[in-house]
């Protein structure tokens, strides 16, 4: 492989052609003379992670390279952690960790799911968190980004159209100015190349893997790029990596389309409790009825005032028809001159950091476009295809201006590797489309679809019907014998 300065990868210092791994021994972790055998052979010094955690919560650091196509250059420290397996007769290996983001820390996630997970889970496997290259503790980066310029996501209209991309192009230059030496290199596919290292040096053969949101893309990467190494591999609430990145997030907004009007439907069987119309359209009337009277006087909430636009911006909410509810009835008695309304439901935890969000979003890909007015021609096509949400998922992205404009392709999940996906019917991220369409991709693969499930997890949540299912694959290796759904 040929880089873009001419520099070649060859297949073992990449450490992300299959074949050649393929061809190693299951005992070694990497070939004789291979550059990065030194990375397998280093010695991990665990330690307490923190005096306010358990004594059993170890920490240490990883030594892997920044770039893969020179392991004998500069080096990062990727910071991972662990709960030893409750039985070393029982132990079956190291079930690695990500909560998602992409950039959200992991490094505490084995002593917070630690409670979620079964005893027969937990007597089987070593649980280890780390966190992703560039985030938390792991030679952490950052853009010196103000906090205006840390929104996600813009509503398009004509007027402010322009200055949504200066504010993309302000953030691409920031980061680039400030953490251009590392940017090139914070991509998926060199965090499921640390993953590999972590795994050498813990002396696995093979790992497991419990992945969240971005998790089950970085776990599907992983196990493309070294499906030898692919043990068992827990997917919960599942991207398709097809629609990585910008597809994505404009899938979102059909999914958000398909949320809202089932809660229109489900207030108005309530109209008595709640007065928002006793049919579906008069429930959707009276939603934009709002947007319109925000758009022309602000709403107050105990998050200031919000227009038309910050009140769509709330669209994820729309899956959790009970909590959402209330909110509405506020923002509606708020906007007819009553007490102020509550903030915005908070139903996904922010746990990322966005510089790392982007670096991630922006480096997977080649194929952000770079031409602002098709990001304004998507944004006014997606309106009009949903009101609600689209575009906020298509308008312009500091991806457009990063520079360069993706180092490596995409990878491409196309493999036999055994996964479990869980899925809740209703999750305003990760779809349950998408994660059909990882279902699609993992062909030795099965899905549990939890019926009339709500929110962004289904293991990260607690109890649910796919509990069973999940402790069967984690303690056997055996998956159901076809995709299922549960719950209803």
């Amino acid at each position: 492989m040929v880089l873009r300065d001419g520099r070649t990868i060859s297949a073992l210092t990449a450490g992300a052609v299959t074949t050649a791994l393929a061809a190693l021994t299951p005992v070694t972790a990497f070939a004789a003379g291979d550059p990065l055998q030194r990375y397998a052979q280093q010695q991990l010094r665990w330690e307490r992670c923190d005096a306010d955690r358990p004594a059993a919560f170890e920490c240490a650091k990883v030594e892997v390279p920044l770039d893969y196509a020179d392991p004998g250059g500069r080096t990062i420290d990727i910071a991972i952690s662990r709960v030893r397996a409750g039985s070393a007769k029982q132990r079956h290996g190291a079930l690695l960790m990500n909560p998602g983001g992409p950039g959200g820390p992991g490094l505490t996630m084995p002593v917070e799911m630690e409670p979620l997970l079964p005893a027969e889970v937990r007597d089987r496997f070593d649980l280890i968190g780390f966190d992703p290259r560039g985030a938390g503790q792991s030679s952490p980066i950052g853009c010196d980004l103000k906090a205006d310029e840390r929104t996600f996501q813009h509503p398009y209209s004509a007027g402010t159209f322009a200055k949504d991309v200066a504010w993309a192009r302000t953030v691409a230059d920031k980061c680039w100015a400030k953490a251009g030496d590392v940017l090139p290199h914070i991509t998926t596919r060199n965090t499921a190349r640390d993953m590999d290292v972590v795994r050498a040096a813990l002396g696995e053969r093979r790992i497991s893997y419990f992945g969240h949101s971005y998790g089950t893309y970085l776990g599907a990467v992983y196990a493309q790029m070294f499906p030898q190494r692919s043990d068992r591999f827990v997917l919960d609430s599942a991207l398709d990596p097809s629609l990585v990145w910008r597809g994505g997030l404009r899938e979102a907004s059909a999914g958000a389309e398909l949320a809202f009007t089932r809660w229109t439907e489900w207030a108005a069987a309530r109209d008595a409790a709640y007065g928002l119309g006793a049919t579906a359209a008069e429930v959707r009337r009276t939603y934009w009825d709002l947007v319109a009277h925000a758009d022309r006087t602000p709403v107050p909430t105990g998050d200031g005032s919000l227009d038309g636009d910050a009140v769509r911006s709330g669209y994820a909410a729309f899956v959790h028809v009970e909590a959402v509810t209330p909110w509405i009835v506020a923002l509606k008695a708020a906007a007819a001159g009553g007490p102020a309304a509550p903030a915005v439901p908070s139903v996904v935890p922010t746990d990322n950091t966005v510089s790392v969000a982007w670096a991630v979003l922006c480096g997977d890909t080649r194929n952000w476009p770079r031409d602002p007015e098709q990001y304004r021609r998507d944004a006014v096509r997606d309106r009009a295809r949903y009101p609600l949400a689209g575009d906020l998922g298509a308008n312009i992205l500091p991806c457009a201006f990063w520079k360069p404009a993706g180092g490596e392709p995409a990878t491409v999940v196309n493999n036999d590797v055994n996964a479990l996906i869980v899925q809740n019917q209703w999750d305003p991220q990760a779809t349950l489309s998408m994660a059909q369409g990882m279902r699609r991709a993992l062909h030795g693969a099965r899905l549990v679809t939890v019926a009339g499930g709500e929110g962004h997890g289904v293991v990260v949540a607690g109890p649910s019907c796919a509990d069973g299912s999940v402790t069967r694959y984690l303690t056997t290796g055996r998956l159901p014998a076809k995709d299922l759904t549960c719950g209803g």
